[in-house]
């Protein structure tokens, strides 16, 4: 099973390589957004959105209720934990 870990963009870190800084429970990861960013969007516009990560890619945006509901329900299935600590550890 894919997981997508919901995580809210706070800030771009390269423009040409199309990455941004999310925070996810307070850890912060670079992310790729290619997947989500329309053609030569600036991704200033993506600061404040929520997305869902996967293996570093932002899959998808997502509203804060969806984000906090995501979260929940893969707190209430334990899930949250392992993939927390998975970007806990590969963190910079």
């Amino acid at each position: 099973m894919c997981l997508g870990i919901p995580g809210k963009i706070i800030s771009v870190k390269d423009e040409q390589q199309a990455l941004v800084v999310i925070d996810v429970g307070g850890v912060q990861r670079d992310v790729n957004v290619t997947c989500v960013r329309e053609e030569n969007q600036p991704l200033s516009e993506l600061i404040g959105e929520w997305v869902l990560v996967h293996v570093g890619f932002a899959m998808s945006i997502i509203n804060e209720k969806e984000a906090q509901l995501t979260m929940k329900i893969l707190s209430d299935s334990g899930d949250l934990a392992e993939e927390h600590k998975q970007i806990l550890y590969s963190a910079k």
